[in-house]
């Protein structure tokens, strides 16, 4: 797939229209809780910023949503992150199962916490 995308809408509207409508729910729920964020395409993939940081980064693959959110909000949501694939600062959403997007609400919400520390203590 090419991954030269200039907006989030972009990347999004390049997938088929159930992976669009899972997409466009991931990144609302970004939007919504993460108001401040600053939204770019970023190694290809939709991209947020907060307070200056990486906030959460999404893609969409032929099987799964990955969402990488570092590895500090991956190790705080270990226990119900367990039964997706994950990498070190990534998890996999298989896209024939429910997408968990009340997780992906809390974990934006604790990484945009964990950002306005880290700008606290600057």
């Amino acid at each position: 797939m090419e991954n030269n995308f200039k907006t989030v809408d972009e990347y999004i509207f390049a997938f088929p229209k159930e992976v669009q409508l899972k997409l466009k729910k991931v990144r609302n729920i970004i939007l919504n809780s993460a108001p401040n964020a600053v939204e770019s395409i970023s190694y290809g993939m939709p991209a947020y910023k907060a307070n200056g940081k990486p906030l959460v980064y999404f893609a969409a693959f032929k099987k799964h949503i990955g969402l990488y959110a570092t590895p500090s909000a991956h190790s705080e949501f270990s226990n119900e992150l367990s039964k997706y694939k994950q990498g070190k600062g990534s998890v996999q959403f298989p896209l024939d199962t429910p997408i968990p997007f009340d997780l992906i609400e809390r974990i934006v919400m604790y990484k945009v916490k964990e950002n306005e520390q880290k700008g606290l203590n600057k």
